[in-house]
Formats: C-alpha cells, sequence, structure tokens
C-alpha cells in the first residue's frame, strides 16, 4: 500500500431552500390560478386539498424546464383541474417553492 494522500475533488452544490404557502380560492378560479403559479417558474409542486385537508391532487413541476413546456406537459392536469372545479366550491392549494442560494429562483 502506498502512504500518498487520495486526492478528491468535491464539486460545489448548489443549496436549494424550500418553502411551503397555503392558499384557498374559489374553485371557479383554480384553472386560472394553476396557470399563474407555473408560469412563476419556482413552484416546484401543487398539492390540491379540500376544505376537509382532503389529497385531490398532487402535480410535481419539473425544475429547469421552460414555462411553455410545463404547461403542455401539465395541459392535461389542468383539464382535470377544470373538471373538479365544477364540482367544488372551494379548494386549498397547497405551493412548494424552491430558490437557490445564489439568487436564482
Amino acid at each position: 500500500m502506498s502512504n500518498e494522500p487520495i486526492k478528491t475533488t468535491q464539486e460545489p452544490t448548489k443549496e436549494e431552500h424550500t418553502w411551503t404557502e397555503q392558499i384557498e380560492i374559489a374553485g371557479s378560479e383554480l384553472v386560472e390560478r394553476t396557470k399563474e403559479l407555473i408560469e412563476e417558474g419556482n413552484v416546484r409542486r401543487l398539492i390540491i386539498r379540500t376544505q376537509d385537508d382532503k389529497l385531490l391532487l398532487e402535480v410535481p413541476l419539473t425544475a429547469g424546464v421552460a414555462v411553455g413546456g410545463v404547461v403542455a406537459v401539465v395541459a392535461p392536469v389542468l383539464a382535470a383541474l377544470g373538471a373538479m372545479a365544477a364540482l367544488l366550491a372551494r379548494v386549498k392549494v397547497e405551493i412548494v417553492r424552491t430558490k437557490g442560494s445564489g439568487g436564482e429562483e
């Protein structure tokens, strides 16, 4: 065995800060508000719940995908939200956001 130290390199990792906020909206506003949230770009997950906190839908959003691409990928989900919105008076939307430590969103 050699007594030479093993050289290792470690690439710096970006820290990602995540936080959650919850809003309550009318079912009729669900699709439009969801589109707005997706376009913001720093939303990583949307969780739709009833007034009783029962989970209806959880939508993971991929980081780094162009906004137009995300909306196209999530289009079937938006259609499902539209159908649910017709049946629900009010819903809770839990929004999981991220922000990199370098000030990047």
